[in-house]
């Protein structure tokens, strides 16, 4: 839901969005120069003639009107810059489908983040409790004589500790509220916690050799690099007609209307009607070396943008690499936290225990709760970067669709 209404308000998936829209008109324009052109003319004009011989005096209004048309038979360069019109449309595309997996990265970031930050607020708070208690205890030990004022004082200063973390995580989940908000042009947003038990999903393929290969074939950036190098190589075959003729079909028909007549017949009302049929042929013969060298700098810009698409691919399968390695990683230390966390619980029982006969003192007790509730805070925080690396993973790939937040 916060997705869908990312896109009615993020602007940069709509800048994205108008690109391609652009890009769909900027074809039907180029279109235009394989199909038929017509205009129409009309003029009024008055002339004064005179001739000493014989003595002859005229002067007279002409109406003209017109209409022409034309029709390109062979423009080969036309036709390619069609060609180059559509493919600046696939561009667009894949500039449009990069911004949309890059919207859904950034929504869940932000959604993540959030519940972040509530978690380890509710782990502060639970352990501020815990340390309460703890201080409470060491209080009462002391007025029986049981303990040293070092317990008091030492729980007294973990509390004033957690208080001060306490504040900071208020403060960090109140600015990760309003990040999101901002993202997705809603106030007030509740982004739902992890059912529960948390079930995380596994990498599929788990060769980081077949990501890599989807990368490098499809990821929207190597798809623009690609079809770049492909509208560079179309470019060169426009240079190359500079050499080519072109042929257009031309049609005409124009009415002169001559009130008080002409030079010749003065004072006779005319009227001359013409209709004209031909086929203009136009070959260049030279050009000051311009086709020339317009082909070596398009053959220049070709090499450029085969360098700039190896360029992409291996910057895609390194990032796709990385994010690979970063899930099966994220994973490992999600088990590691769980055995940690149950290991952590276990050595707080004890030290509680130890505590209660004597055999440990409450600094013992204030560590292991410390240590407790930061595993908690480390085993949340990698739960989420694991479905956060997944995600970027198959943005790396160039896979990821909003099914994907399912």
């Amino acid at each position: 839901e916060l997705v869908a209404s990312a896109r009615s308000y993020d602007t940069a998936w709509q800048s994205a969005r108008a690109q391609l829209d652009a890009a769909s008109r900027r074809a039907d324009q180029a279109r235009a120069g394989l199909l038929p052109s017509a205009g129409l003319s009309a003029g009024l004009s008055r002339t004064n003639v005179e001739l000493n011989r014989p003595a002859v005096e005229n002067t007279g209004t002409a109406q003209t009107v017109g209409v022409s048309a034309s029709q390109p038979l062979y423009r080969p360069a036309n036709r390619i810059n069609l060609e180059q019109g559509q493919r600046g449309i696939d561009v667009a595309q894949a500039q449009l489908d990069a911004a949309t997996q890059d919207l859904l990265v950034r929504v869940s970031q932000a959604y993540f983040d959030v519940l972040a930050a509530q978690d380890t607020l509710v782990f502060v708070q639970a352990q501020k409790a815990a340390v309460s208690e703890q201080l409470a205890s060491a209080k009462r030990n002391f007025e029986v004589g049981t303990t040293t004022v070092t317990d008091s004082r030492e729980a007294q200063a973990r509390y004033d500790l957690v208080t001060a973390q306490e504040i900071a995580a208020e403060n960090d989940l109140r600015v990760k509220r309003l990040a999101l908000d901002q993202l997705v042009g809603i106030t007030g947003t509740e982004p739902r916690p992890l059912a529960l038990p948390v079930q995380l999903p596994s990498v599929q393929p788990g060769d980081v050799a077949a990501w890599v290969d989807t990368a490098r074939a499809q990821q929207p950036g190597v798809r623009q690099a690609a079809i770049a190098l492909d509208i560079a190589r179309l470019e060169t075959k426009k240079a190359e007609t500079g050499h080519l003729p072109t042929v257009d079909l031309q049609v005409g028909y124009n009415v002169t209307r001559n009130p008080q007549g002409t030079i010749t017949a003065p004072g006779v009302n005319s009227r001359t009607n013409s209709a004209s049929v031909g086929v203009a042929l136009n070959l260049p013969l030279f050009a000051g070396f311009a086709v020339q060298n317009r082909i070596k700098e398009t053959l220049a810009l070709e090499e450029k943008a085969e360098a700039d698409l190896e360029t992409t691919r291996r910057n895609v399968a390194q990032a796709t690499r990385a994010a690979f390695f970063g899930v099966q990683s994220g994973q490992g230390q999600v088990q590691a936290l769980e055995a940690a966390e149950a290991s952590s619980q276990s050595a707080l029982d004890a030290n509680k225990l130890g505590y209660q006969v004597g055999v440990r003192i409450n600094i013992d007790v204030l560590n292991a709760q410390s240590q407790l509730y930061q595993t908690k805070r480390d085993l949340a925080q990698a739960r989420y970067n694991v479905l956060l690396g997944s995600l970027r993973l198959r943005q790396a790939s160039g896979e990821l669709t909003p099914a994907d937040l399912q």
